[in-house]
């Protein structure tokens, strides 16, 4: 196989310091680059995830809402291990994030639950 992982993931907000903040002071994702690209009127902010990866986080002028649920065409969610769920959802819970009911995946056993960042993008936390 060609492929060594994933190299990161893009996402697109509409509102770039709410969106910021979600994902650097709930989530916790280290900055590795902010760039401001005055051409296109917005962001590109680069956050580290585990060992590597990266979430490319980016503001557009008026994009477009995101189209329905997961059930859509194309990204359908984001996953991030976690070691511990509990602590895990009680530290979102604590920040006024609504997490779903905990569920275990009847192929793994392994527990898991969705969250949504601040334009509805589904996230998920895997207990590994």
């Amino acid at each position: 196989m060609f492929t060594k992982g994933i190299h990161h993931v893009a996402v697109i907000c509409s509102n770039y310091e709410r969106s910021k903040h979600f994902y650097v002071n709930i989530l916790g994702l280290p900055i590795i680059q902010e760039t401001f690209r005055a051409v296109r009127h917005s962001y590109k902010l680069d956050l580290a995830v585990g060992n590597g990866g990266a979430i490319e986080l980016f503001s557009f002028p008026n994009p477009p809402d995101r189209p329905t649920t997961p059930e859509a065409c194309g990204l359908r969610h984001l996953a991030f291990k976690v070691d511990d769920l509990d602590v895990s959802v009680a530290y979102l819970t604590a920040n006024d994030i609504l997490v779903e009911p905990i569920r275990t995946d009847e192929l793994t056993n392994k527990r898991f639950t969705f969250f949504k960042d601040p334009d509805g993008l589904p996230l998920e936390l895997y207990e590994t």
